[in-house]
């Protein structure tokens, strides 16, 4: 994120799964809502604006990590900006590790992936496959 002045500011579309389509909200209804969260910091922060999506190579230049530059950027012109209290994260034991589930049986991405699609790829395949893409796309 870019704060370009106090009421406005850039959110880079990092690489991921590389599908633009999944800012069409964006283009139906500018309305957005951020939740911000700092990991070990109990209050979280609320912004509410509008948004844009742009294409503005300067912009984007600017937001470049490791040599990769975005293909978008959200821009989003803030309207209310509130702390929001501590009670949910405390009560969920979110940031204390002792009170964390154990997720080694729980499925994987790549678990629901094979079961609800029709690849010819194994879980395990895709698992490794989405492992090395973690690595190799991050940025």
């Amino acid at each position: 994120m870019q704060i370009l002045d106090n009421n406005t500011i850039a959110i880079p579309d990092r690489k991921g799964n590389r599908r633009a389509d999944t800012f069409l909200n964006i283009l139906e209804n500018p309305k957005v809502g951020l939740f911000f969260m700092v990991p070990g910091y109990r209050e979280t922060l609320r912004v509410t604006g509008t948004a844009i999506i742009v294409r503005d190579l300067e912009l984007r230049e600017s937001m470049a990590v490791k040599g990769s530059i975005p293909e978008l950027a959200l821009v989003v012109n803030i309207e209310e900006v509130f702390f929001h209290c501590a009670k949910c994260v405390i009560r969920s034991g979110l940031w204390d590790a002792d009170n964390w589930i154990n997720i080694d049986d729980m499925s994987r991405l790549a678990d629901a992936l094979a079961d609800q699609t029709s690849s010819e790829e194994s879980a395990q395949e895709m698992h490794k496959r989405i492992e090395e893409s973690y690595e190799v796309n991050l940025y």
